[in-house]
């Protein structure tokens, strides 16, 4: 840990800086219980030092005004040295907030290198219009940096969200404030580092560290913060929202909570493949993922064979030390993660639910954080477990007789993130798709994913779009410039 030389101060106009009050917090490893180091706990005084200094770089036009290609060589040295500098950062991911090495470096690392990559690969192949005016008018419509962009991200996957939203940020020529969660907010201010060594102007890319209702609020509140990008719950995303309006009515973009459903057919073409892919995606990441599919939906025939299968594959998920290269599910996040899970886990006991495996806490020896794989059958949308987001390792097993009666449980939700439906008929594959009421939705298969596709949700799994060319759209304005031409030829 100390060869990794955490340094937990914030990152402003280019240096890195102490909270103006030399207040900070301890950044505590959920591996096993280690302090880490001291994290500055930024206030609104070093959230006006942090948004000053974007805007001060916005307005000399030090970034914006540089040419596409050069903006686009920038970014893919960023990018380059994500992957130069993987194991560091790798391991204070991991170190942070308690995921898999071999997911740290395999995912987390090369899909915020790629996702960096790939828009500044897009930065100089976006094009303005002309509109198709009279002849005695030439209507241009262009697209413009919004200006200061503040950022707010979840801990559980710290540098991919914040790749997700910083990557089109700067691309399109906009100065950025990134304010990580303080569960996880090692990796943001390295991240900063290495923009800066990219040839990233001082300035342009700003970390403020500390906690939601400190930092976070100080910077959605501000009143020279032009656009505000958040990924968190949406308790935290419907506050985001309101406090958008309270002040200078910023764009507010909110990519929140999910319970996705994932539909399994009696005439599912592989019921291994779609096992695998149940049990997999919602122990991935200790199920600390918003897309996880934590409601699976298995036709009543097939119900009792898929539930066995799945049991028979949780042994291989058991916690252990994320260090270790051969783990696949490590540590929750902190205590209160882990509390928090443990007590959805006794609800779901207490209001009739059959707990099939896991349950409890492991690991307690280590002083780290760790939760069983854990099954629960007999579970109805009414249950807490069936309609809150648990954010653990914790799956709710539901049966359903048709595609309609499908259809109408994965709709009982409030959110509407993802879904996957598992039959080998084309039409009641695309039938049910349509249907649902979620972003993506999955067929034969759960979270293949890619940077060219959208990411986002409907319902309250918030607004707008991460991923894709439709990312750009949050953080550009439309201008429209009409030159009158009186003589046409």
């Amino acid at each position: 840990m100390t060869e990794l030389q955490l340094d937990g101060r914030a990152f402003i106009n280019g240096e890195r800086v102490a909270a103006r009050d030399e207040q900070v917090f301890d950044c505590i490893s959920p591996v096993d219980g280690r302090r880490l180091t001291a994290v500055a706990r930024c206030g609104a005084v070093d959230i006006d030092a942090a948004v000053s200094a974007a805007r001060a770089a916005f307005e000399d036009q030090r970034w914006s005004a540089q040419a596409p290609a050069q903006r686009k060589r920038v970014m893919i040295r960023f990018a380059d040295l994500l992957l130069a500098h993987g194991d560091e950062l790798a391991l204070m991911e991991t170190l942070d907030m308690g995921k898999p090495i071999q997911h740290a470096r395999g995912v987390d690392v090369n899909s915020a290198a790629n996702c960096i990559r790939w828009y500044g690969e897009a930065i100089d192949k976006l094009y303005d219009q002309i509109a198709p005016t009279a002849r005695t008018a030439l209507a241009l419509i262009q697209r413009e940096p919004v200006g200061v962009v503040g950022v707010i991200v979840p801990w559980n996957y710290p540098m991919i969200m914040a790749a997700w939203k910083i990557a089109p940020a700067l691309a399109a020529g906009n100065s950025v404030v990134l304010k990580p969660s303080e569960k996880s907010p090692l990796t943001a201010l390295r991240l900063a580092e290495l923009a800066l060594l990219a040839g990233v102007p001082p300035g342009v890319f700003n970390v403020v560290t500390g906690f939601g209702t400190e930092a976070g609020a100080a910077l959605a509140l501000h009143m020279d913060v032009d656009c505000i990008a958040f990924t968190g719950s949406t308790r935290v995303g419907r506050q985001i929202h309101i406090m958008a309006a309270q002040s200078n009515l910023k764009r507010a973009w909110t990519e929140l909570g999910g319970k996705s459903p994932n539909i399994v057919f009696a005439d599912c073409p592989d019921l291994d493949k779609a096992v695998q892919a149940a049990v997999g995606s919602i122990f991935f990441n200790q199920g600390e993922s918003c897309n996880a599919p934590s409601r699976l939906l298995v036709q009543d025939s097939i119900k009792e064979r898929f539930l066995e299968k799945a049991l028979a594959l949780v042994p291989a998920y058991a916690p252990g030390n994320p260090l270790d290269p051969a783990t696949v599910m490590g540590a929750i996040v902190d205590r209160a993660q882990m509390d928090s899970v443990l007590r959805y886990i006794e609800s779901g006991k207490d209001e009739g639910a059959r707990l099939c495996s896991g349950g409890t806490r492991a690991l307690a020896e280590t002083g780290g954080f760790y939760i069983e794989p854990t099954i629960f059958d007999g579970v109805t949308n009414d249950m807490t477990i069936a309609r809150e987001e648990i954010f653990g390792p914790v799956l709710s097993v539901l049966s359903f007789t048709d595609a309609a009666d499908a259809v109408r449980q994965a709709n009982q939700s409030v959110y509407g993130l993802q879904a996957a439906v598992w039959t080998r008929d084309i039409n009641q594959a695309h039938g049910v798709a349509r249907a649902l009421r979620a972003g993506t939705v999955h067929v034969n298969q759960y979270d293949e994913d890619d940077i060219t596709v959208p990411f986002g949700g409907s319902k309250q799994s918030g607004v707008g779009r991460d991923k894709s060319l439709h990312a750009f759209d949050k953080y550009l304005e439309t201008k429209t410039t009409w030159i009158r031409i009186d003589s046409p030829v």
